[in-house]
């Protein structure tokens, strides 16, 4: 019998984010409970609180756990120096996709409880903070504006970026070439144009 890596403890933990990730998924966030989360999961209750402190705090986890996923595609990109306006149009793009696909998950990333400041959280990885580094890679390239902060118009960028998708989910009729074009005017705000640095 092959061991787990993982402490039971970190065992547990999983197996609630995916039943609840399973859970919001199916039916939305406001109607999940814990007692739903941690029975799909195999748990009890107690477990699941000893674990989290709250529905919230499970969301809150969540949510980082699904913007960690976005640093592998594309971190390598960034180190590599690809052209950084079509990186952060794919970036948002590829975001889009896949909030569009995940409605009830999406939401919960899009209009976060602890609402984001302007530097990306410390310590793991985030969707910010992709966008950032994107960002500060256009500046090195010569590509976007150097007269502002890479983290003041990644949170522009993604204000206006999360509002658009916030309205798609909400059943406005917004198509993927809408966000596209979305992308591309904003993104036209952080490119250098030749009065800018």
């Amino acid at each position: 019998m092959t061991k787990s890596p993982f402490s039971r403890k970190e065992r547990s933990r999983l197996l609630i984010l995916d039943a609840a990730a399973a859970t919001i998924s199916e039916i939305g966030y406001d109607a999940t409970t814990i007692d739903m989360v941690a029975s799909r999961a195999g748990l009890t209750r107690k477990t699941a609180y000893n674990l989290f402190a709250s529905k919230e705090d499970i969301a809150d986890q969540l949510v980082a756990r699904i913007e960690a996923g976005s640093e592998p595609l594309y971190r390598h990109r960034i180190e590599a120096g690809e052209d950084a306006r079509s990186l952060i149009e794919e970036i948002l793009l590829d975001s889009a996709g896949w909030c569009l696909s995940n409605p009830n998950l999406a939401i919960l990333a899009l209009a976060p409880r602890q609402r984001p400041k302007l530097d990306p959280p410390e310590g793991r990885p985030s969707f910010q903070r992709i966008v950032r580094d994107a960002i500060r890679l256009g500046q090195a390239q010569g590509g976007f504006r150097r007269d502002e902060r890479a983290e003041l118009l990644s949170m522009i960028l993604l204000g206006i970026y999360a509002q658009a998708m916030i309205s798609a989910l909400a059943g406005e009729a917004i198509t993927t070439d809408d966000i596209a074009r979305v992308v591309r005017l904003v993104g036209q705000g952080l490119w250098a144009g030749p009065d800018l640095p």
